[in-house]
């Protein structure tokens, strides 16, 4: 059973919401009273305080960990964390799960090795839990197609990050009609192709020394020679929509077309981006505003 994100919703980093010195409650209540569907916490760790006080300030909204790092969080320790929440939160909790990446598990301690085998493994120690989290609770970051085949079987769904639509329509062939395709997409509100360009590197550079990322790249067509010098102009316009509100959300529209059943909305509005920097609200608003006259309430 598909748990009801909407058709869009909003991804930002958890670091920007804990710096925030706004209210979490009031600013997950706006993005309600926006009709975006799900908020998605970027980088969100499993003691699932922040997605607790964002569940108290709103009645509708979904609230997704994006991701939960399955080396890091031992699975006991965030199923009874889960069951603590009241039973209405835990309704719209939608719990991310993934494997990480290879640099970050092992500056922690971790040898990362067969990582589909551990998130399988991390599966089944929730499934092992009375109570647990449910499969229609757990969503897998998963970019591959054997853990697209394993998000199919284990969860609720996919949530897939960095990825064009023509990824999207392969990875609903993957995943068969029913499970949820959930996939983020990062965008830039800038007509200017030098500094939108500029704003959309600062936040790639990252990735591209993440093996996990760059292989997926590979499969979606792009080369080696897209990865030098920060990516590529065809690599930066493959991954991150840029322009006005109508452009990026064409792209929205071909995420949709092409078999997504949400699609989560990563605002990228500084050069020298940080995950700490301000919230996009007015980015946020503007973009609902544009869903609303074009497809109607973005939910």
């Amino acid at each position: 059973m598909k748990i009801d994100v909407g058709r869009v919703g909003i991804w930002s980093p958890s670091p920007a919401w804990q710096e925030s010195e706004e209210s979490a409650a009031e600013l997950a209540a706006e993005l309600e009273e926006l009709a975006y569907g799900a908020l998605w916490l970027g980088s969100a760790g499993g003691d699932l305080e922040l997605p607790a006080r964002l569940l108290a300030g709103s009645r509708r909204l979904i609230v997704a960990t994006a991701i939960i790092n399955v080396w890091t969080d031992p699975a006991n320790e965030v199923a009874a964390r889960y069951a603590d929440l009241d039973a209405p939160a835990r309704d719209r909790l939608l719990i991310g799960l993934g494997s990480s990446h290879a640099p970050l598990v092992e500056s922690v301690g971790f040898s990362y090795r067969q990582p589909l085998r551990r998130l399988g493994a991390y599966l089944d120690e929730l499934d092992a839990r009375d109570p647990t989290i449910g499969a229609d609770r757990r969503v897998l970051g998963v970019l591959g197609p054997k853990a697209l085949d394993l998000a199919a079987r284990r969860s609720a769904g996919a949530h897939p990050y960095l990825v064009t639509p023509e990824f999207t329509r392969r990875a609903r062939d993957r995943l068969g009609p029913e499970p949820l395709l959930a996939v983020e997409q990062k965008v830039v509100l800038e007509t200017d192709p030098g500094l939108a360009r500029q704003i959309a590197r600062a936040r790639l550079a990252q990735y591209l020394l993440l093996p996990n990322y760059t292989t997926s790249f590979r499969r979606q067509g792009f080369t080696e020679a897209d990865f030098e010098r920060g990516g590529s102009d065809r690599l930066v316009d493959g991954l991150v929509a840029w322009g006005d509100v109508a452009t990026v959300l064409g792209r929205v529209a071909e995420h949709h077309a092409a078999g997504a059943d949400h699609v989560a909305l990563q605002v990228l509005d500084a050069p020298d981006y940080r995950p700490t920097n301000p919230l996009p609200r007015e980015a946020w608003r503007l973009l609902a505003a544009g869903l609303h006259a074009t497809v109607g309430a973005p939910r």
